[in-house]
């Protein structure tokens, strides 16, 4: 069985950073394409960054200039560092990512709330 298991969420002022982790387990042959969705109150559930396995990186206007992906192959972890935190940032962060098993499948974690107050 994979898990992808996020960390480092929390509350946080406006302007203020956070890092969140995902680390991915189990059986896992190679991991392609990860990445960090959200998913604020009453919206839909929106990409923020993603990372392919070469380091391509791809990013939501909105948060460009502001929050950097990353990932650790050697971890099987993608990080999302955020930086100049705004009040709309407010959200539940998800990681995802396409892990090859004896096939491959897109795998998605529980969630973590990130919360910015004014």
């Amino acid at each position: 069985q994979v898990q992808l298991v996020e960390s480092g969420g929390g509350l946080v002022q406006a302007g203020g950073s956070l890092r969140l982790s995902c680390a991915a387990s189990g059986s896992i042959f190679s991991i392609n394409a990860m990445g960090w969705y959200r998913q604020a109150p009453g919206k839909q559930r929106e990409l923020v960054a993603s990372i392919g396995s070469g380091g391509r990186t791809n990013y939501a206007d909105s948060v460009k200039g502001r929050f950097t992906i990353s990932r650790d192959n050697a971890k099987n972890t993608v990080y999302l560092q955020m930086n100049s935190l705004k009040p709309e940032d407010t959200a539940v962060y998800v990681c995802n990512a396409e892990i090859i098993t004896h096939a491959l499948r897109l795998y998605w974690g529980q969630g973590t709330q990130v919360t910015v107050s004014s």
